[in-house]
């Protein structure tokens, strides 16, 4: 097999390996891998709509909403009507989600380490170009403006 055609294999081969150990971290706190990545998103920037959250992520916005739902039912995320959208609804951080977002985080650490402990500071930045040009071919294009 050529390395282009490995490419899709190893990336499902890191992804579920980190996040199999994600989940196996953070399972003591309650809380999956995908949570964690939503937590994370909403420790950034506050508030976020549904939609943005989806795109940050990335998942799909029906994805979203059930953890969401789920993380407000725990008391770790709170969300009010949009300011300006009637139709849209922001999500935040709660004060115990903070906290619970800082507990995850430490108990990443060895995993966010390890995972990046055999490459270079170049191949770092080489690995996340390709990524998102990965990210970016498998995006599906606008049509606006196609003739």
């Amino acid at each position: 097999m050529n390395p282009k055609e490995q490419i899709p294999l190893m990336l499902r081969a890191a992804y579920l390996t980190m996040h199999r150990r994600s989940d196996a971290a953070f399972v003591a706190h309650g809380v999956t891998a995908d949570q964690f990545v939503l937590l994370a998103a909403l420790s950034e920037e506050e508030p976020l709509t549904q939609k943005e959250l989806a795109l940050r992520m990335p998942s799909d916005p029906s994805t979203v909403r059930a953890m969401l739902v789920l993380l407000e039912e725990r008391g770790l995320v709170r969300r009010d009507a949009h300011p300006t959208d009637g139709r849209a609804r922001t999500a935040a951080l709660t004060s115990a989600g903070r906290r619970k977002f800082r507990q995850l985080w430490e108990a990443g650490e060895s995993i966010r380490t390890q995972t990046v402990s055999d490459i270079s500071n170049e191949d770092a930045h080489a690995l996340v170009r390709i990524l998102m040009q990965v990210a970016e071919s498998l995006t599906p294009q606008s049509t606006e403006g196609a003739k």
